[in-house]
């Protein structure tokens, strides 16, 4: 049976190359097809010889995806849609910006904690993508940057990395190493909902890469209301977590915080939120809410926006304020699944 090559290790595929007969070299010379020039067919391949080509397109996909449709916004965000087997939908984004070029990743099929905000969870969880169906979205979305070139890239997509963990951090190496993709670790960020065992396991993996957690609230209740996973996580716990992580990575972290009209954009949520992350290496990315069709929640004011960051940044935080991108192709994580589905 057939299996993605991107779910292949560089030392199992040498292992293979040669157990049929080929000197070992040639199993690099194939993941620089797949992650550097962004090969789509063994055949194009044209340094392998042809006879180990056969043998690839005899016990491998060289990809288990295909671009469905792309959209692209005003502002130059591409959204992609990508097909996989039994009719699924998953997205993946490009976001180019003055130094950079972002590719957002999903790592799941759906999502199962369901945040109010969010669209990706309103289908429920239907299951996680292997390393190799990741890796595929960052061929196809290199394949639509300017140049093929991606800076940085973040698992803010579709699905929680770290209820995929080992597919996620399988991914993340090869997406890091220089037979790879070849991007460094402090360019690849990992976003979760607030997984503390997630949390804990990424501090021990001895990665640079960046930690972002969703919080978008500073009261258990208002956060349970927002974002479901806080009822088996409460912040005490996971802010222990996050503790950990910062002693034992001394790495800082971001908080991602999306501002809801009359939910949690008040001045007295500014206190709490500065009280909370007192003496934390962090800073704080504030997101105005991009209205998700059939939520009832409410994008805030820019004045509310500029008097939240202000307010943060006289006590000593760090804050940066995400532009929206991407609106008018329904660019926030599961609106064109949805739209596809529905």
């Amino acid at each position: 049976m057939k299996t993605n090559i991107k779910n292949v290790a560089l030392e199992e595929l040498g292992d293979r190359v040669v157990q049929w007969g080929y000197p070992r070299f040639h199993a690099r010379q194939i993941f620089s097809w797949l992650y550097q020039k962004n090969a789509l067919e063994f055949m194009d391949m044209s340094n392998i010889p042809s006879s180990l080509r056969s043998k690839l397109i005899d016990n491998y996909h060289c990809s288990e995806t295909k671009v469905a449709e792309i959209f692209e916004s005003s502002d130059g965000t591409k959204k992609l849609l990508l097909a996989l087997y039994e009719n699924e939908r998953i997205e993946a984004a490009l976001i180019s910006a003055e130094k950079r070029i972002t590719g957002c990743l999903s790592s799941q099929v759906g999502c199962r904690f369901s945040c109010a905000f969010c669209a990706s969870g309103s289908k429920g969880f239907t299951r996680n993508l292997s390393s190799g169906q990741i890796l595929d979205e960052v061929v196809y979305l290199k394949r639509c940057a300017p140049k093929r070139l991606l800076t940085h890239v973040v698992f803010m997509g579709m699905g929680e990395p770290f209820d995929n963990y080992e597919n996620v951090l399988k991914a993340v190496r090869i997406i890091n190493a220089d037979y790879g993709f070849h991007i460094g670790a402090r360019r690849i960020t990992i976003s979760t909902c607030g997984i503390p065992e997630g949390i804990r396991r990424l501090a021990r993996e001895n990665l640079q890469v960046e930690l972002s957690v969703s919080l978008h609230a500073v009261d258990d209740a208002t956060r349970s209301k927002l974002m479901p996973v806080n009822r088996k996580y409460p912040l005490n716990e996971l802010f222990a977590a996050i503790g950990e992580y910062v002693k034992t990575t001394n790495r800082q972290v971001t908080f991602e915080y999306v501002v809801v009209d009359g939910i949690n954009n008040g001045l007295n949520d500014a206190t709490k939120l500065q009280t909370l992350l007192k003496g934390l290496n962090c800073k704080v990315n504030l997101i105005p809410y991009n209205p998700v069709e059939a939520s009832r929640l409410k994008a805030p004011s820019l004045g509310n926006i500029k008097e939240f960051k202000g307010f943060l940044e006289r006590r000593g935080i760090t804050v940066t304020v995400r532009k929206s991108r991407g609106q008018d192709i329904d660019a926030a994580c599961g609106q064109l699944r949805m739209r596809y589905e529905n």
